[in-house]
């Protein structure tokens, strides 16, 4: 067993490799001065099984290249098996035609993956289940409850806990949590206005002196965040928290987190956090690592993935 590491989270990787007790492998990703990927896989890789440790985010296009180009080079070099673990899974919000004339972005990032050679997929959270059936290889699409719900047990009070859905479409993955953590659930009902914004309407449920856990899968600009906050504690909530697994946090989303009324936002290491993530006072990061590690060594040897989950 292979692991290879993309630019676009190293620590992440290395990380994964510590977990797994098995060194990254040597290869060299760079750039030619016209900003061209080069790949060269600096050790044997035939018959081994390999997997590619790339999320696809921030700069998307680059980072896609870089795994397809990955991907190309180990299966041109005989590689056994090839599995493509994309802890985030750029373009998953362009997952249906939203109006006439516009694309399936995730469905066209889907086919290039597949036929760069990818045998296997790995991700963690994907925006919208059913891009699972997009990819016409197995494809495991691990959860991140798990880990959040561990770490809400460790700091917040089990009996004034409310897990809260940021939108009517997220009541899936917020009554999962509240399950797991034994919540009860609240919703917020809100309307968007135009992309990138949202206005919030009602919340749906009592959230009266309740420490309130907002919970999704991506946190880009923050707005919604900021504004469902605002909700809840309008209706009389104690305190709100936020457990979003991709932190996209794009433009001046850590700005607007910062000095939001947020008592604290928690996403994963799926995304490199920049540095401006690592100075906010109400910004935590926490790792999943051991999860994309175990489910790698699962993968590995053919156990149950699904199990880790039950």
């Amino acid at each position: 067993m292979k692991l290879v590491a993309g630019n676009s989270n190293r620590p992440l990787a290395e990380a994964i490799s510590a977990y797994l007790n098995i060194p990254l492998a040597k290869a060299q990703v760079k750039r030619f001065a016209d900003m061209e990927v080069f790949v060269e896989i600096q050790e044997n890789v035939r018959g081994e099984d390999v997997f590619v440790i790339q999320s696809t985010s921030f700069p998307t296009n680059d980072h896609l290249m870089e795994l397809l180009i990955i991907t190309d080079a180990l299966r041109r070099s005989s590689a056994r098996r090839i599995t493509a673990v994309v802890p985030y899974f750029g373009y998953a919000r362009q997952d249906r035609r939203m109006s006439g004339r516009t694309p399936i972005s995730a469905k066209l990032v889907a086919n290039l993956i597949t036929h760069a050679g990818v045998d296997r997929v790995l991700t963690l959270d994907l925006h919208a289940g059913q891009i699972q059936g997009f990819f016409d290889i197995p494809t495991d699409n691990l959860f991140s409850a798990p880990t959040l719900a561990r770490d809400i047990k460790e700091r917040l009070d089990g009996g004034n806990r409310m897990v809260v859905s940021p939108d009517v479409g997220g009541v899936v993955r917020a009554r999962a949590l509240a399950k797991r953590i034994d919540a009860q659930l609240a919703i917020v009902d809100k309307r968007r206005e135009r992309p990138g914004e949202s206005e919030v309407m009602n919340i749906i449920g009592d959230v009266s002196g309740r420490s309130c856990i907002l919970v999704d899968d991506i946190v880009d600009s923050g707005g919604t965040l900021v504004n469902a906050a605002d909700a809840l504690l309008a209706n009389g909530a104690k305190e709100v928290y936020a457990y979003i697994t991709h932190g996209v946090l794009s433009g001046g989303a850590v700005a607007r987190i910062a000095s939001s009324r947020l008592k604290e936002l928690v996403i994963t290491d799926s995304i490199l956090p920049t540095e401006a993530v690592k100075a906010a006072h109400n910004i935590r990061v926490i790792s999943i690592a051991s999860l994309m590690g175990e489910a790698i060594a699962r993968t590995a040897t053919e156990s149950s993935v699904s199990s880790l989950f039950d």
